[in-house]
C-alpha cells in the first residue's frame, strides 16, 4: 500500500482569510504540514508566532509568521509544495504574480473556495459582502440588523477578522458594550467596525477561530449576519448572500479576487453610490454583472450623507479625515467626507503635508491618496500619530467621516464636523429583507 508523501504548505494571508483556512482545511489535516504563513496588507503582522493554543496538537510550537516579501526563499528553504492565497481585496493581475512566484520556485498555486471553508451554520445566515473595500458593506450590514430588530428577529453579528494583537487572547472576541473595546484592546479599525452594533444594542462577535464564534453566536440569535471584510467570500455558508458593487470603481467587480467570486454567487447585488456615480459607470456594472450572475436580483441603492453645522465649513479650510482600510488597498481617493466637503464649498487641504511617522509611509505606499488623510490606527503608536497629524494640519475644521466619533479616541485640537452615511435602498430590497425574515419566524 503507497503511503501518500506529507505535503509542506506555505498559507499567504493578512491575518484574516488565512487563519480561517488553515483552521478549517489545514489544521487537523495530517496529510499537510502548514511550514509558514506570510503576511500582507496589514503593517506589523509578521514577525508573530500563530500560536499553538489555536494551531492544535499538529503545531505544538504554533506555525511563524513572515513578510511576503520572504516567499521565494520560504518555497526553497521548506521545500514547499503549496503556496494557498489566501487574503482579498487584489486584482486578478496582483493574484497572478503571486502565482507567478510560487511556480518559478517550484510549488503549486491554490485558492480555497467557500466548499472547503465555509462553515455550516444551526441558524439562518445572511452574509454582506462586497467586489472591493469600501463599496458600502458596513451601511448596508446596519440596515439589514436594523430591519430585521423592528421585524422582532434576534439577530447576532459576526464580523470578519482583525486580529491585530495577541492571536491566543483573540480566539473568540465578543462585543456588547463600549468597555469591551478596551477589554480586547481595540485598533481604530476594528472600533469602525463594531462601535455601529454596540450603538444598536447588537452583540458583534469576531475573532480567531470562526468555528467556536459561530456556536457560541447561534446560542444568542434567530439569525446570524456575516459581516465581510474587504471583498472576502464569507465563512459561512449564506442562506441569503447580499453583494454590493461599487460603480465609482466600475470594472473591478470583475477584476478583482474575491470580487468577483461575490458577485457570481450572490443572491442580490446591491449597486451602491448612484446618487454620485457617473451613469455611464452604473451601466457598465449592472452589465457585467447580468453577464456574470444572470440569476441574481439587481438593485440600485444610495448612501444618504448626513453632517451636522457643515454649513459652517463653505468658505472655509477642511481637513477630511476618511475609513482607512477603503483608501489604502481600497484604492478609493476619496470617501464621504471629501464629497460633503465639496458640497458645502470647503476648501481641502492637502494632509500629506502634515503626515506624522507611519502615516508618512501610508502615503508613501499609496501614492494614489492626494488630499485626504485615512484614519489609521493598527496599534497604539500609530494612533498617536494619527492625533499627532490632525493636530499639527492649519486648518479651520475637521470634517470627520468614519463610523465612529474620532474626538472620543483621540484630543482634536480644532472643531470636528462628523460625517454619518447610511444605505438609501428601495422598497424591492425591503421586500427581499421581508421574506426573509418571515421564513426565520415561522
Amino acid at each position: 500500500m503507497t503511503v501518500m508523501k506529507q505535503k509542506r504548505v506555505i498559507i499567504m494571508g493578512a491575518a484574516g482569510r488565512d487563519f480561517h483556512n488553515f483552521n478549517t482545511y489545514f489544521r487537523n489535516n495530517r496529510y499537510y504540514k502548514v511550514v509558514a504563513f506570510t503576511a500582507a496588507q496589514i503593517p506589523d503582522i509578521e514577525g508573530r508566532i500563530y500560536p499553538p493554543k489555536i494551531s492544535g496538537r499538529l503545531y505544538p510550537k504554533g506555525i511563524p509568521i513572515y513578510p511576503e516579501s520572504d516567499l521565494a526563499a520560504l518555497i526553497r528553504k521548506h521545500k514547499v509544495d503549496k503556496v494557498v492565497f489566501s487574503y482579498s481585496d487584489i486584482s486578478h493581475e496582483e493574484v497572478m504574480h503571486r502565482a507567478s512566484i510560487a511556480l518559478a520556485n517550484g510549488a503549486d498555486f491554490i485558492l480555497l473556495g467557500m466548499g472547503s471553508t465555509a462553515l455550516k451554520s444551526s441558524k439562518p445566515v445572511i452574509a454582506v459582502c462586497a467586489v472591493r473595500t469600501g463599496a458600502g458593506k458596513s451601511p448596508t450590514s446596519r440596515y439589514v440588523v436594523n430591519y430585521l430588530l423592528e421585524k422582532k428577529v434576534r439577530v447576532v453579528a459576526v464580523r470578519h477578522p482583525m486580529p491585530y494583537g495577541n492571536l491566543a487572547e483573540e480566539e473568540v472576541q465578543r462585543f456588547e458594550k463600549y468597555e469591551d473595546f478596551q477589554k480586547h484592546k481595540c485598533t481604530i479599525e476594528e472600533r469602525e467596525e463594531y462601535e455601529p452594533y454596540i450603538r444598536r444594542g447588537v452583540v458583534v462577535f469576531a475573532g480567531v477561530d470562526y468555528e467556536k464564534i459561530l456556536r457560541i453566536a447561534e446560542k444568542e440569535a434567530d439569525v446570524i449576519l456575516w459581516d465581510g471584510g474587504n471583498n472576502d467570500l464569507p465563512f459561512f455558508k449564506p442562506d441569503l448572500h447580499i453583494t454590493i458593487a461599487d460603480p465609482h470603481r466600475a470594472g473591478h467587480e470583475i477584476s478583482y479576487h474575491p470580487g468577483e467570486a461575490n458577485l457570481r454567487a450572490a443572491d442580490v447585488i446591491l449597486i451602491s453610490k448612484t446618487g454620485t456615480a457617473p451613469k455611464k459607470n452604473i451601466r457598465l456594472v449592472i452589465e457585467n454583472s447580468e453577464k456574470a450572475n444572470p440569476k441574481a436580483r439587481i438593485i440600485k441603492t444610495d448612501m444618504k450623507l448626513t453632517a451636522d453645522k457643515a454649513e459652517a465649513i463653505r468658505g472655509k479650510k477642511v481637513l477630511v479625515v476618511e475609513d482607512g482600510p477603503t483608501l489604502t488597498h481600497g484604492g478609493m481617493a476619496f470617501g464621504a467626507g471629501a464629497i460633503v466637503a465639496e458640497r458645502h464649498g470647503a476648501k481641502i487641504i492637502d494632509a500629506s503635508r502634515h503626515a506624522a511617522g507611519s502615516i508618512k509611509k501610508v502615503y508613501q505606499k499609496y501614492p494614489h491618496l492626494k488630499k485626504i488623510l485615512p484614519a489609521m490606527g493598527y496599534s497604539r503608536k500609530q494612533i498617536g500619530e494619527l492625533e499627532k497629524t490632525i493636530n499639527r494640519a492649519k486648518c479651520d475644521f475637521v470634517v470627520e467621516a468614519t463610523p465612529i466619533n474620532l474626538a472620543k479616541l483621540i484630543r482634536i485640537n480644532k472643531p470636528v464636523i462628523s460625517v454619518e452615511y447610511e444605505l438609501d435602498a428601495p422598497k424591492e430590497f425591503d421586500r427581499i429583507l421581508d421574506a426573509f425574515a418571515r421564513k426565520v419566524k415561522r
